[in-house]
C-alpha cells in the first residue's frame, strides 16, 4: 500500500520475497514505473444521495441471513473483564463516539427494487447499558455474568432493522466490571475488533481527563469501498484472477476427508468448542530461522507444518485448506472497522515430495500465488467454479488455518485500569477444523475449533500433540523425509502395537482332524451333522472319514497334496473334507454351482491328482488329468486289500497344509489361498475359548464349501463337539424357507445381506424373537448400525458378534461384540487370540488412533500365501517388522480401518478397487478381464451399485456390439 501510494505502481507481494533488499525493491519498482500495470485509483468519498451498494462479501453474508434468519453464526463476541476504578462515563461515551466515526456500525441492510442495499442511519447519540450485579451474592453473581456473557453472545441481530453493534457493562463490583460487546460480521471483521480497541483506548484515556477527541476524522467510509469495490473489479480483473483459480483448483478434491469421531451429519448443526496448546518459545525461534533459511515466512512455515499433518490424517497428498486475509490492500481501508476480510483457498501437492522442505517451498509458492490473486471475493470464486455443493460440508475447503500476532498485551489498553480477556463461550464452528496460531512475544500457541457433531475432544487435544510432534521434528538442522516424520510418542506407539495386541493364548498343540476324532471317542452317539431328516452321528461320520482317508492314502494322497471335492451340501461332503484332512492332505473346494472352466482352472493351477466327487456329478467335470473318486463306494470292497497298513493316519504338524481356496484375482485369474493346520486349529481353540463353542451347540450350515466361511459353519462345530445342521443349496437361497431349519440352532454364521433378509421375516414370524440361539455372527461385508440393532432384537439372549476376517487370514481375525442397539460404525472389533492387527500408513508405520491406514495382520491365522504366485506373496505377505516371532509375516489387507479410542478396529472401506457382494470379495477387474475376452465388446467396466440400501449388485457397462444376454451367457462360463 506504501508502495502504491508513493509510486504509483502495484508491487505484487512476491517483489518483497524475491528481492529481499532496499536496493533490490528499488529496481523492481522502477522497472514497475517504467512499464507495469498503473496503479488502481484510491477509495474516495462517494455522495449519499442514492441507494449504496452491498460489497460482495456483505451481499454474501446477506444471503446467508435471509436463508436462515435469527442466527447467530455470524456474531462476533469480545468481552474484557475490568479491574481498577472504572470511569463508566468516559466508557460509554469513548464507544458512542466510535460508533460516530464509523458508518459500517450505523449501518443496516434493506431491499430496495428486490436487491439489497445499505442504509446507514444518522448518528442520534449512544448510550451504554448498565447492568448491576453487584447485589448478589458471590455464586448468584457468577452465574448472571455467565449468563449475561452467553446470551450477549449469541442473541441474534436483525440485519435490516439494525443495530448491528451492541455493548454492555456488568457491575460485579465497585471496582470490576465486564464489558460485552458483539458485531454481525457484515459490518466488521478480526481486525476491525482491532481498530475499536485501539480506538476505544485513545478516546477513554482522553476523555477521562476532560480532553476532546485526539482522533481525526475518517478520509473515508466502508460504503465508499464498496462502491470502489463494485466500480473497480470489473469484469475483466475479475476474469484475470479467475482464470488463476480455475487452474489453481482444478480437480481438486471436494472434501479432505479427515477421520471424524461420528459420521457426517446430512445437515451440520456448527455447534463447536476449541481446544488450545501452548508451544515453547525454543521452537517459535527454531521454526521463524528455519523460515528464514528457505526465504519463507512464520506464516508459510506453520502452514506447511499443518498441511502435511492434516496429508497424514487424510490419507491423501492433495491438502485444500481455507486461510482468511485481511483484504485491506488499501492504503485508506486500514483504520475503518467493517468487512474486508477475504478468504484464500490454499491447495498443496504434497505427494512426492520427498523431505519438509521441499514441501515448505511448494506452500511457499501457493501462498505468494494466492496473494497475487487474493483481489477475487470468495464469494464470486465459489459462484464461478460452482463446486459439488452439499449442506454436509462447506465448499472447497472444510479446514481454515490463521496466523495471529500478539504483539502487546491487553492489559493496558485502558488507563488506569488491568484489562483481561474473558473468553467468549461462542458455541459454534464455521468449518470441520478451525486451526489458529497464535504468535507472541516469547511463545506460540495453537488452538483448534471443531465441530462437535464430528470430533470428540480427545481426539483434537491428540492431533494437536502430534501438530507440536511435527513442528519439533520439521524445526531441526535436518530435512526429514514427509513419510518418517512420527506423530505416535512412545505411549501411543506401545499402545497400538503391543497393548492392543497382547492376545497371546496358549491351546493345545491339536490338529482339526485330531480334534474332531477325540469328540467321536468321547461322545460317538453325539449328533454330528444333520441333514434333512437325517442325522448321522460322531462315530458314524468318524468311520466314514476314515475310510475315505484309508483309500486316498492307498492312491498315494498325503501331506501337502491337494484333494479336490466336489459335492453337493450334505454329510457326504463333510465326511470328505475331514477324510482327506485325516489322510494328511490339503482339501480343494469345488463347488458344483461354478463354470466347468472355473473347476477345470482350479483343479489344474492347484495341481491335484486326485478328485473327490459324487458319482452324479463325476460328468460335469472336464478332462482334468485327476484320478476321480467316487465319494459313495463300497470302501471295503472296493479296496479291501489295497489299503492294507494304511488305518494309522499322519497328524498333520500345524505346517502342514489343510485347505487351498481360491479367491478373485484382480487381474483376471483367480488366486488359491494356501491355509495351514496350525491357523485353522487357532480358529477352533479361538471359537472354544472366547465363543463358547462346544457340544451344546448346534450351527446352521448354508454356505458354498467355496466360501470360506464354511469352515466356521461345518469344520469349528465338529471340532469342538458340536452338531451341524446343513441346509440344501435351494432353501439356503429361499430365506422363508430358511427362518424354518432355525427352530434348534443355537449359533449362526452369516454374511449381512442374508441377516438382513431374515430379520423381517423372523420379526413377524417370531414375534418374540429366537431365544434359543445364543450366538449371532455376521461379516464378510458391512454390517448397518440398522442391522446391529435387529439382531439384537430377534436374537435377544444371544451374544451378537460382527466378525472379520480375511481368507488370507482364516476366516476370522477379529470380532466386536454388539451391544444393545448396534454401534453406529462398521466396529470389527478385537484381534482374537494370537493375532495381531497393526493400521498402518503408506510407508508401512503405525498410525494415531483415530487415523485412517490399512490394516496388517499377523499372528496364528496367516495363510502361507498365494499358491505359484511368488510375487503376489511378497507383496501381500511382508515381513513382521513389529517384534514378532523369527520369520513371521504380516499380511497386507488392502482394508482401511482405524483404531478407535476405546482400542476396537473401525472398517472404513478398501485401499484398492476390490468389493464385497454378499460377503464375497470381488475384484472388478477379474470380471472386465472376462468380458474383454469376448469379440464384441472394446470397453469394459465393473462397479457395485446400491439402489437399494444393503442391496448391493454388481454392474458392467459395455463399450460394443454384443447384447447382454450374450455376454451373461459369456460370463457364466468363467465366474462363479
Amino acid at each position: 500500500s506504501r508502495v502504491r501510494e508513493a509510486f504509483g505502481v502495484e508491487l505484487p507481494l512476491r517483489a518483497l520475497f524475491e528481492a529481499p533488499t532496499v536496493a533490490g525493491l528499488a529496481e523492481r519498482v522502477d522497472s514497475l514505473r517504467r512499464g507495469g500495470e498503473p496503479a488502481l485509483p484510491p477509495v474516495v468519498p462517494v455522495e449519499r444521495t442514492g441507494a449504496l451498494p452491498l460489497s460482495f462479501a456483505q451481499e454474501r453474508l446477506w444471503f446467508l441471513d435471509r436463508l436462515e434468519p435469527g442466527s447467530s453464526f455470524y456474531n462476533l463476541p469480545a468481552a474484557l473483564r475490568l479491574r481498577g476504578v472504572l470511569d463508566v462515563e468516559a466508557l460509554g461515551r469513548a464507544l458512542g463516539e466510535i460508533v460516530r466515526r464509523h458508518e459500517a456500525l450505523r449501518t443496516v441492510f434493506v431491499e430496495a427494487e428486490g436487491s439489497p442495499v445499505q442504509a446507514v442511519v444518522p448518528f442520534g447519540g449512544w448510550s451504554l447499558p448498565v447492568e448491576d450485579l453487584a447485589r448478589l451474592d458471590e455464586g448468584a453473581r457468577a452465574a448472571a455474568a455467565r449468563r449475561s456473557l452467553a446470551w450477549g453472545a449469541a442473541r441474534p441481530f436483525d440485519l435490516s432493522a439494525g443495530p448491528l453493534f451492541r455493548a454492555t457493562l456488568l457491575r460485579l463490583a465497585p471496582e470490576e466490571h465486564v464489558l460485552l460487546l458483539c458485531m454481525h460480521h457484515v459490518v466488521s471483521d478480526g481486525w476491525s475488533m482491532g481498530v475499536l480497541f485501539g480506538e476505544l483506548s485513545a478516546l477513554y484515556a482522553a476523555y477521562r481527563e476532560g480532553r476532546p477527541s485526539p482522533l481525526p476524522e475518517l478520509p473515508v467510509q466502508y460504503a465508499d469501498y464498496a462502491v470502489w469495490q463494485r466500480a473497480h473489479l470489473t469484469d475483466e480483473v475479475l476474469e484475470r484472477q479467475l482464470a488463476y483459480w480455475r487452474d489453481r483448483l482444478a480437480d481438486a478434491p471436494a472434501l479432505l476427508e479427515l477421520p471424524t469421531d461420528r459420521p457426517r451429519p446430512p445437515v451440520p448443526a456448527y455447534e463447536g468448542t476449541h481446544e488450545p496448546v501452548d508451544l515453547p518459545g525454543e521452537l517459535l525461534a527454531r521454526l521463524k530461522a528455519l523460515g528464514r533459511r528457505e526465504g519463507a515466512t512464520l506464516y508459510m512455515t506453520l502452514l506447511a507444518a499443518s498441511q502435511v499433518l492434516l496429508s497424514r490424517y487424510a490419507g491423501s497428498g492433495d491438502v485444500v485448506v481455507g486461510s482468511p486475509i485481511a483484504g485491506r490492500t488499501r492504503g485508506e481501508t486500514e483504520g475503518l472497522i467493517g468487512f474486508f476480510v477475504n478468504t484464500l483457498v490454499l491447495r498443496t501437492d504434497l505427494s512426492r515430495a520427498p523431505g519438509f522442505r521441499e514441501a515448505l517451498r511448494r506452500v511457499r509458492e501457493t501462498t505468494l500465488g494466492a496473494f497475487e490473486h487474493q483481489e477475487l471475493p470468495f464469494e464470486k470464486l465459489v459462484a464461478e467454479l460452482q463446486p459439488e455443493r452439499s449442506l454436509g460440508h462447506t465448499p472447497l475447503f472444510q479446514v481454515m488455518f490463521s496466523l495471529v500476532k500478539r504483539s502487546e498485551p491487553v492489559t493496558d489498553l485502558l488507563a488506569g485500569l488491568q484489562v483481561l480477556p474473558v473468553a467468549a463461550d461462542v458455541p459454534t464452528v464455521k468449518f470441520d477444523l478451525n486451526l489458529v496460531f497464535t504468535e507472541h512475544p516469547d511463545a506460540l500457541q495453537a488452538e483448534v475449533g471443531y465441530r462437535t457433531d464430528l470430533f470428540e475432544r480427545t481426539t483434537i487435544a491428540r492431533m494437536l500433540g502430534h501438530l507440536r510432534r511435527v513442528l519439533e521434528q520439521v524445526a531441526g538442522d535436518g530435512d526429514p523425509r514427509l513419510s518418517a516424520l512420527e506423530l505416535l510418542d512412545a505411549a501411543e506407539r506401545e499402545q497400538v502395537l503391543a497393548a492392543w495386541n497382547r492376545t497371546a493364548r496358549p491351546f493345545p498343540d491339536m490338529p482339526l482332524p485330531a480334534l474332531f476324532a477325540e469328540w467321536a471317542r468321547r461322545a460317538p452317539d453325539a449328533a454330528a451333522v444333520i441333514f434333512g431328516g437325517d442325522t448321522v452321528r460322531y462315530g458314524e461320520l468318524d468311520r466314514r472319514a476314515d475310510a475315505i482317508a484309508r483309500r486316498l492314502r492307498a492312491a498315494g494322497v498325503g501331506p501337502e497334496v491337494r484333494v479336490g471335492i466336489l459335492a453337493e451340501p450334505g454329510a457326504a461332503l463333510v465326511a470328505g473334507v475331514l477324510g482327506i484332512l485325516k489322510a494328511g492332505a490339503a482339501y480343494l473346494p469345488l463347488d458344483p454351482a461354478y463354470p466347468a472352466e472355473r473347476l477345470a482352472f482350479m483343479l489344474d493351477d492347484a495341481g491335484a491328482p486326485v478328485v473327490l466327487a459324487q458319482p452324479d456329478l463325476l460328468a460335469s467335470l472336464p478332462p482334468v488329468g485327476a484320478r476321480m473318486l467316487s465319494l459313495e463306494g463300497d470302501d471295503d470292497a472296493e479296496n479291501g486289500s489295497a489299503v492294507a497298513g494304511c488305518s494309522l493316519f499322519p497328524i498333520p504338524c500345524s505346517l502342514s497344509l489343510a485347505y487351498v481356496i481360491y479367491t478373485s484375482g484382480s487381474t483376471g485369474r483367480p488366486k488359491g489361498v494356501l491355509v495351514e493346520h496350525g491357523a485353522l486349529s487357532n480358529l477352533v481353540h479361538h471359537s472354544a475359548a472366547e465363543m463358547g463353542m462346544g457340544p451344546a451347540d448346534t450351527t446352521l450350515c448354508l454356505a458354498s464349501i467355496s466360501f470360506d466361511v464354511w469352515v466356521y459353519q461345518a469344520l469349528v462345530p465338529l471340532a469342538t463337539g458340536g452338531a451341524v445342521r446343513m441346509v440344501p443349496r435351494e432353501q439356503a437361497m429361499d430365506p422363508p424357507a430358511l427362518v424354518e431349519a432355525l427352530e434348534d440352532v443355537t449359533a449362526m454364521f452369516m454374511v449381512p445381506a442374508l441377516m438382513r433378509q431374515l430379520a423381517p421375516i423372523l420379526r413377524a414370524t417370531h414375534p418374540a424373537g429366537l431365544p434359543g440361539v445364543r450366538l449371532a455372527c455376521t461379516g464378510g461385508d458391512v454390517v448397518s448400525s440398522e442391522l446391529q440393532k435387529e439382531l439384537t432384537e430377534v436374537f435377544p439372549n444371544a451374544d451378537v458378534q460382527v466378525v472379520y476376517g480375511p481368507t488370507e487370514a482364516t476366516v476370522g481375525c477379529s470380532s466386536h461384540r454388539v451391544r444393545e442397539g448396534g454401534a453406529g460404525r462398521n466396529l470389527i472389533g478385537r484381534p482374537y487370540s494370537n493375532t495381531a492387527m497393526y493400521v498402518v500408513d503408506a510407508a508401512g508405520e503405525p498410525v494415531p488412533v483415530g487415523v485412517p491406514g490399512e490394516l496388517w495382520i499377523g499372528g496364528a491365522g496367516v495363510a502361507r500365501g498365494y499358491l505359484g504366485r511368488p510375487a503376489l506373496t511378497a507383496a501381500a505377505f511382508v515381513p513382521d517388522g513389529f517384534g514378532g516371532a523369527p520369520g513371521a509375516r504380516l499380511y497386507r489387507s488392502g482394508d482401511r480401518v482405524r483404531w478407535t479410542a476405546e482400542g476396537e478396529l473401525e472398517f472404513l472401506g478398501r485401499i484398492d478397487t476390490q468389493v464385497k457382494v454378499r460377503g464375497f470379495r470381488v475384484e472388478p477387474g477379474e470380471i472386465e478381464a472376462v468380458l474383454r475376452r469376448h469379440p464384441g465388446v472394446r470397453e469394459c467396466a465393473v462397479v457395485v451399485r446400491e439402489d437399494q440400501p444393503g442391496d448391493k449388485r454388481l454392474a458392467a457397462y459395455v463399450v460394443g456390439d454384443a447384447g447382454a444376454d450374450v455376454l451373461r451367457e459369456h460370463l457364466r462360463r468363467d465366474l462363479p
